[in-house]
């Protein structure tokens, strides 16, 4: 990036919010609903959706997205890292990957938290990346190949994953699942409605009562 326009984009971090919106449709062909609001964060993926209400709180920084897309009501809190590995001829450079974060509607992630979009990851809705330094993580080296590789996570809707969490490439996470804080996901977890934690993760038991998490129709927690 040449200094104009790091410094340019260093302005608009910190311009008022309305002034910022319509510079960042107008210039950068953003869709950003009226509702919707960035704080004093590094925002600028190739592509990027906000729906209504959805929100990207202060000190975030985005670095090397291809696509960034909040479903309404969403938020991402402030100081977190997310981060994908730019297109390479020698990284990645046979693989199919998307360099996205999506995240759907009424879910959170909140604060101090890293995610790795060297390859896609797909957040569903109602769901929330608690506490603080969960780390999502899309890519790892081989040691059998000594390759670097990246598989997307698929985290489904109704979900909790509690502080200080890792999840790993690959994994996709069922609906209405729990990850304990702590824990490290690795593989799959692909019971719905089930408690996880452990290094690695595995299931600890089944919700057999009711969970009220389960049901909300808000995604904010009281």
């Amino acid at each position: 990036m040449n200094t104009i326009l790091f410094l340019t984009k260093l302005i608009i971090v910190f311009l008022p919010w309305m002034l910022k919106r319509l510079i960042l449709i107008k210039f950068f062909g953003y869709k950003i609903e009226n509702s919707s609001r960035i704080g004093w964060s590094w925002v600028f993926p190739d592509v990027l959706v906000m729906k209504k209400k959805s929100s990207i709180g202060n000190f975030n920084y985005f670095k090397k997205l291809e696509h960034l897309e909040l479903g309404e009501y969403s938020t991402i809190g402030s100081l977190n890292l997310i981060n994908g590995f730019p297109r390479s001829k020698v990284h990645y450079a046979t693989e199919e990957r998307r360099l996205a974060l999506i995240l759907g509607s009424n879910s959170s992630i909140t604060n101090q938290h890293i995610i790795d979009c060297t390859d896609e990851v797909i957040i569903g809705e109602f769901v929330t990346i608690a506490g603080y330094r969960t780390q999502i993580l899309t890519h790892s080296i081989n040691i059998y190949k000594s390759k670097q590789e990246c598989k997307g996570i698929f985290v489904g809707d109704f979900c909790f994953i509690g502080s200080g969490s890792i999840v790993l490439s690959g994994v996709s996470i069922a609906n209405a699942s729990v990850v304990a804080a702590g824990s490290v996901v690795n593989s799959s977890l692909l019971d719905e409605g089930c408690l996880y934690g452990g290094v690695p993760a595995v299931k600890l038991k089944k919700y057999e009562c009711e969970v009220k998490y389960f049901e909300r129709e808000v995604g904010h927690v009281d």
